[in-house]
């Protein structure tokens, strides 16, 4: 018979062969119709449903049916446990008290003199008062200052000749000659755009209805002008973390106007680091057209140490290089499983795979709230966190074998055993956490910059964005507030002479005297 003239063979074996045709169309359309409806409920998920990665209440209980017997009690998940604390001993929540260095204005409300006489006759004396505080805001205040220059000349050789010229103080070095912008008011533009995510546009706006005409073409100036001269800030934060024991990296895209030979619509990507010495982190955006693998290449070239990335593939040539460990991400690993188990009806593995990262993280945590030395932080997190890890890939290395490498669950499970000894090499050094959290906390900030502004109008304000993201995240990881900091670093930057002079202007090494100074 020749198919489709829906008459069946007479002949057996040609009967048996278009059975087994039929069925194996069945099973891959059963099948493909399973991977397409967990790709559905995922995706209603992603639209409707809760964005955060923790557990509901009905995840905590499902999951905790896979911890172990010692374990019921604790709730295997990323966040912090819930702390019972008697209602009598918890502490009364108030207002924080506001800074002490707010200019105050004390207002008198005062009885009149004539209730300050007593019902005897005498009269009554101040024995004490009652204060409160509110919080008064005035609008931006700005104030123009004059540099005034004064001239002076001999009367007596006025006009003889020119070896007797007139005398005048030389023009005040600025962070951008010839420019009305002071390093505070370049300070504020900046931080507003690339801390508070306020685009140009908008900052047009607020100046304008203050009165004053600041054009946007002046601020994209101004930023690009600032960060050239901050170039030599960039090559110390780098010099920093190349020298550090461990680095961070990820990227995330940017749309940029005016590349050469490349459409505006065309993705390019914006690559951040983390890393530095331990204690003083150094976070570094730098601006690409592509993904390539030769970016990261390119900027640890000298570094030797530690190398925590997500599972993208253009990190793998750089981990494999002498003297770089590549390190993989649990939180990577975490987020697949926690997508297999919102998209599947039957999501028991799911959740049993959470609640064995889970216990990762819980040994992290009570190891990090002991405080000990590294030699023993890292002996104790190996000893405690081997015996879990073993357990867990002989059980992905039998759901490898009965979940379909098509099925979400099933890609979680191969992507942890592809990336199985990246993600072992956390153990080893004290300065690790388990995942990349820390790198994706820095690239948030700009993310949340993108929404608002879009994209770049051309590869030099890429740049420069890159730039100023690099030094105000560094600020802040640093526990130093951006506006300051700025404002502080425009000021001295134009008499920085020597490397030591741009080296004091880092957030890693800036004085304390001048933090101090920071303090408007």
């Amino acid at each position: 018979m020749g198919e489709g003239t829906g008459v069946l063979p007479t002949d057996v074996n040609a009967l048996h062969q278009l059975v087994g045709r039929l069925q194996s169309e069945v099973s891959f359309l059963s099948s493909r119709a399973t991977v397409l409806e967990e790709e559905l409920r995922l995706l209603r998920h992603k639209v409707f449903g809760r964005r955060s990665e923790r557990f509901s209440e009905e995840e905590k209980k499902q999951s905790a049916l896979f911890d172990e017997a010692g374990d019921a009690q604790e709730v295997p998940s990323l966040q912090e446990a819930a702390i019972e604390v008697a209602a009598h001993q918890r502490a009364k929540r108030g207002r924080r008290p506001l800074p002490a260095d707010l200019l105050r204005e004390d207002m008198v409300h005062d009885i009149p003199e004539s209730e300050k006489i007593c019902s005897c006759g005498a009269p009554m004396v101040r024995i004490g008062e009652e204060t409160s505080e509110q919080l008064d805001v005035i609008p931006v205040q700005l104030k123009v200052i004059r540099h005034v220059r004064p001239k002076y000349a001999c009367k007596k050789c006025e006009g003889l000749d020119s070896a007797h010229p007139v005398k005048i103080a030389p023009v005040p070095v600025q962070i951008i000659e010839k420019s009305i912008a002071t390093p505070g008011l370049l300070a504020f533009v900046l931080v507003s755009k690339f801390c508070d995510a306020i685009p140009f546009y908008r900052q047009e706006r607020q100046f304008a209805r203050i009165g004053i005409d600041l054009p946007r073409g002046d601020f994209c100036n101004w930023t690009a002008q600032a960060a050239l001269r901050c170039d030599p800030l960039m090559e110390l934060f780098l010099d920093e973390i190349r020298a550090g024991p461990v680095m961070q990296m990820d990227e995330t895209r940017v749309q940029v106007m005016k590349e050469l030979g490349r459409a505006d619509t065309a993705q390019s990507f914006m690559w951040v680091m983390r890393g530095g010495p331990p204690g003083k982190p150094v976070i570094v955006y730098r601006y690409h057209p592509s993904r390539s693998a030769a970016i990261p290449l390119q900027y640890l070239s000298g570094f030797h140490g530690h190398l925590q990335t997500d599972g993208y593939e253009g990190y793998a040539e750089v981990g494999s290089l002498p003297g770089i460990v590549h390190v993989g991400c649990w939180a990577h690993v975490r987020r697949k499983f926690d997508e297999a188990a919102k998209a599947s009806k039957k999501s028991g593995s799911a959740h049993e795979a959470l609640a064995r990262i889970g216990k990762i993280y819980r040994v992290e945590r009570d190891l990090r709230a002991q405080e000990l030395s590294s030699e023993v932080f890292v002996q104790n997190r190996k000893e405690q966190v081997l015996p879990v890890l073993q357990d867990f890939k002989q059980w992905l290395e039998t759901k490898a074998l009965q979940v379909p490498p098509s099925a979400l669950l099933g890609k979680a499970v191969n992507y942890t055993l592809k990336e199985w000894q990246k993600l072992l090499h956390y153990l080893d050094s004290p300065y690790l956490t388990p995942d990349t959290n820390m790198i994706e906390n820095a690239i948030r900030p700009f993310v949340v910059g993108r929404k608002n502004w879009l994209f770049s109008g051309s590869p030099r304000g890429a740049h420069a964005s890159a730039t100023l993201y690099s030094l105000i995240e560094t600020a802040k990881a640093n526990g130093i507030e951006p506006y300051r900091y700025l404002r502080h670093v425009f000021t001295k930057l134009p008499l920085a002479k020597s490397k030591d002079d741009y080296r004091a202007l880092t957030p890693q090494q800036l004085d304390p005297k001048d933090l101090e100074n920071l303090s408007l």
